[in-house]
Formats: C-alpha cells, structure tokens, sequence
C-alpha cells in the first residue's frame, strides 16, 4: 500500500468549506508524518476552477470529478466516488469532514470496502508506522484511540484541525468516473435552504447561545430571545443554541451547538442562560474565550469560563448590549 492520503473536500455556496479545507489540513499533515502525498477530491457539476487554489492549502494534487451527477448532494454517488479514488490511489487513509453529509456517504463508503469508519475524529497521529485516529465516546465524557488493519477511513471533528497555509502548487487531474446519473438508485430532486444573511454557528467567529433558561419564545421568554438577538446584531455575532432548547421547538436544529449539534472553535462565545451539560461543553470548549451568564454560581459551565456573571439574563444581556454598542463607538 502507498502512503498517500485521499481527502474529500467539501463545498459550501459553490466553494470548498472552511470544515472541508480544515480536513485537507489533517490529510497534508498526516501525509507528511507518513512520507506521502495529500491528494485532494473535490466533485461537482463544475467545480474545476477551485482545483488549482487548493494548492494553497496543502493539496499536493487535486482530482476534479465533474459530471451532471454531482450537481446535487447524492449519497450513492459520493460512496462510489470515493471507494473507486480510494482504490486508483491506494490511499492509507481517506477522510472528509464530520457534517451531516459526511457522515452520511463515507459510512457507505466504508462498508463498500469492508472497512469501519471513525467517526468524529479530533486527532491523528502516526505511532509505531500506524495511523492512529482520536475520538470521542460517551458523549465527549471520554477519548479512545482507534487504528485500522487496512485503509483508515475517517470523519473529522469541524473546527478541532487547523487549516493548512503551506502555498504549494498542486497538480490537477480529471478523474474519469465510471457511473452517471441513470446509474444513481436515490436522486435529490430539491434541496429547500435556510434563510439568506444568517451567520452558520459553525462559520462564525463571535456566538452568543442561549439556553433553557431563556424560557419560551413564544411566551414570557420572548423579551429575553429579542435581547440576544440584539446583542448578536450589535457584536456582529451568530445566534446559538442549546439541546434543550432545540428539543423544545425554540430554535433550529441548525443553530444547536454540542455533541448532538455543531462543533464550534469561535473567538468569542457568550453562553446566556446555558448550565454547561458535558454534551454542550463537548460543542463549544475549543472556543478561544468563553463568557458565561447564569444565575446559579455553580452551575457547571463556570468551570471552562474565562469570564463569568452571576445574574439573570433579563439584566445582564441588555447591559452588555449596551456597553458593547457604547465601546464599538469609540
């Protein structure tokens, strides 16, 4: 077997995501552990003219797969696509990001090579010649470290890899795919998006989340929900959110941040109201600095805070608002 890691990058509004480059990341730093090269996959009704920027990101060679059949998100013709690169390259490894589509294709990826997949990887490292991948279990309460007899096949955590700046210049090749869209046995007739201008809680740098505590929206709690979103609004902040409040119908799944949710590593993060389940700590501890407003003093989440506030989120958030909107003016 070579020694080459096979990486399938992921696009987000017709370009490669920031989870998809943050897995190209990890690949060309494993491929150098390994002595071999970072091959990058990238597959869509016309995405060639991303191939050659990849390169910048660490990419010793990109492989453009481009046909009418990747115009739309298709399970069955992503895990041909991969098993079948996997197999041209002889790859050691293949990876791709943990999002929901991810998930979703490489699993069957991986059985199509009777493989296993790790899932949610937060490290990988080369010990003793052999790959070894890090990932949570139990809920984030506890790490094991997983290798593979074969090919490792594997997801990776978004926001946990740093994306790679190495500036090479990468090779670009066509690849020939075996299977068009007659072929596909599931077709996605329509994808219905979200609204247009709201900041991804996975993209953003700054996320103010809220929490049980906020009560309901469509209740008492509606002053509460206007208040953070006007303290998002003035911070130029993504609005998060956590299980319990998803569950209850609040907020969108796509705002849920946790083990259960998106995986988030802003610069900033606010937890409004948030008593810090080791499941949401799980999605937000990367965070470079963590805020925390509750008025219970032992509630869990001061324990990962750089900075806490004991008092009720009725009092606290419009205050903060208004010095953020007070200093933002100087």
């Amino acid at each position: 077997m070579s020694k080459n890691v096979l990486v399938y990058v992921e696009f987000a509004d017709d370009k490669p995501s920031k989870a998809g480059l943050q897995a190209l990341g990890a690949g060309c730093r494993l491929a150098r552990q390994l002595g071999g090269e970072a091959i990058a996959l990238i597959a869509g009704a016309d995405v060639a003219g991303h191939a050659a920027g990849l390169g910048a990101f660490g990419a010793s060679k990109v492989q453009v797969a481009q046909g009418e059949q990747f115009r739309v998100y298709s399970q069955d013709g992503l895990s041909r696509l991969l098993a079948q690169q996997a197999d041209a390259v002889q790859a050691v490894a293949v990876l791709t990001s943990a999002t929901p589509a991810g998930k979703d294709f490489m699993a069957r990826a991986a059985a199509s090579r009777k493989c296993g997949l790790a899932s949610d990887c937060t490290n990988l490292e080369v010990e003793g010649g052999k790959i070894v991948a890090t990932r949570p279990v139990f809920a984030g309460k506890a790490l094991v470290k997983v290798a593979a007899p074969g090919t490792l096949w594997a997801t990776l955590r978004p926001n946990v890899f740093a994306v790679e700046t190495a500036g090479f210049t990468a090779g670009i090749e066509p690849v020939s795919v075996t299977f068009g869209v007659g072929d596909l046995r599931a077709v996605v007739r329509e994808i219905v998006a979200g609204a247009k201008g709201k900041l991804d809680v996975a993209e953003a740098e700054i996320i103010v989340s809220g929490g049980r505590g906020l009560k309901d929206p469509a209740g008492e709690g509606k002053q509460n929900w206007d208040n953070l979103e006007k303290l998002a609004a003035t911070i130029g902040a993504a609005v998060g959110a956590s299980r319990a409040v998803v569950d209850a119908g609040w907020r969108p799944h796509g705002d849920q941040v946790g083990q259960t949710g998106k995986t988030v590593s802003p610069k900033l993060y606010i937890a409004c109201a948030i008593s810090g389940a080791i499941q949401h700590l799980a999605g937000m501890s990367g965070s470079k600095v963590i805020v925390a407003i509750n008025k219970d003093e032992t509630a869990p989440i001061f324990k990962i805070a750089d900075y806490g506030i004991v008092g009720n989120v009725e009092d606290v958030v419009p205050a903060l608002t208004a010095a953020f909107a007070e200093a933002l003016k100087a």
